[in-house]
């Protein structure tokens, strides 16, 4: 006896619902056309014109990242709008501390079984961050595939590239002992150390859809998938505005311990002042409720500071004056120093207590 014949749907794929999703989100994609790119999807590849961008002599630089297990918080409580603002941070935020523009963005978005509304969402978010970011979305890919991924399961990646002129290029030569380092504020945990989040919720009891002890006016869920701030828009302003920026660090996973020496040069010290740190309440609730020793804290999150900026001592007033005009929340963190004798590779030394207690 015959058996029936199998199809692509039958095995899990579905390509009818892969072209509604694209259907769906271009809309979405044309939005955030800018010189260069005309946002248009549906090509083998995306182009891109440097030249119509207004750029001479540019460099490339190129940035992919992901979102981590804070997915399993969107995908836990259903909340899918704001996911894809945190993919595209990521990336374009590790674009512009090199001083770059980021021109275009490219996502991957794989799935158990595509559900294209919210797939859709997902776009949308992605879309909001490459639009308030400048950049275009040129193209992407979506990866229906069940047995690798559960029902409801998805996973996401970005690609971003920017272009800045030979001459801009970050972090500066001159970085030296005697600058200022100054701190953006974060929007809150941005995109990494959900899987010390995930565990301090789950030692918590709280669900989901519980108030927040650190913001009792949303729900868990909500506040924790809080979006990651995106610096783009206001930190290359300042850098043409006062020609001050020396470096920038994205302050992600590592916290300030990891990422700031990454742009010091040799035998210097950040010497940072922890008494300066405004501790946001959801760090304090983490640290309390998971007893996260404050040395933890400050090496797994970003602590209330999403972006550092190394500028000259004497320019210090008015940098902090340009991003506050900007919109950013401002503090001074401390200085660059000069290393112990002998030692060369550069990091961070804390001095000061930070204020981690938190009060229901």
């Amino acid at each position: 006896m015959a058996q029936d014949g199998l199809s692509y749907r039958d095995a899990g794929v579905d390509i009818d619902a892969g072209n509604r999703l694209v259907d769906l989100i271009k809309p979405l994609v044309k939005a955030t056309a800018r010189p260069g790119a005309d946002a248009d999807i549906g090509g083998f590849g995306g182009v891109f014109d440097l030249k119509a961008a207004g750029y001479t002599d540019p460099l490339l630089v190129a940035a992919t990242d992901g979102v981590g297990t804070k997915l399993k918080i969107a995908i836990e409580t259903g909340v899918h709008d704001t996911i894809g603002i945190d993919l595209v941070a990521m990336c374009v935020n590790d674009l512009v501390v090199q001083g770059a523009e980021p021109l275009f963005f490219l996502d991957y978005f794989a799935t158990g079984r595509l559900a294209p509304e919210v797939g859709a969402h997902i776009v949308a978010g992605v879309a909001r961050g490459c639009k308030e970011s400048g950049c275009a979305l040129i193209g992407g890919e979506t990866a229906e595939m069940p047995g690798m991924y559960a029902d409801g399961d998805y996973d996401l990646a970005g690609f971003a590239v920017g272009a800045v002129e030979r001459h801009g290029l970050l972090p500066r030569p001159d970085v030296a002992p005697g600058d200022v380092i100054l701190g953006l504020a974060s929007a809150g945990v941005h995109s990494n150390g959900y899987s010390l989040v995930r565990r301090i919720v789950e030692r918590s009891g709280l669900a989901w859809d519980a108030p927040a002890p650190f913001a009792p006016q949303t729900s868990l869920g909500k506040a924790l998938l809080t979006p990651t701030r995106l610096y783009v828009k206001s930190t290359l302003a300042v850098i043409r505005e006062t020609g001050a920026v020396k470096a920038l660090a994205h302050i992600t996973g590592g916290g300030i311990t990891e990422n700031l020496p990454r742009v010091l040069p040799k035998g210097t010290v950040a010497r940072i002042d922890l008494s300066t740190l405004e501790v946001p309440p959801v760090f304090r609730w983490l640290a309390a409720t998971g007893a996260v020793a404050p040395e933890e804290m400050l090496r797994a999150f970003n602590c209330g500071i999403g972006m550092a900026v190394v500028v000259p001592a004497d320019r210090e007033a008015a940098v902090a004056a340009a991003f506050a005009d900007a919109g950013d929340s401002v503090v001074r963190l401390g200085v660059i120093a000069p290393g112990a004798d002998g030692a060369q590779a550069p990091h961070v030394v804390y001095e000061g207590v930070a204020n981690f207690g938190f009060a229901a």
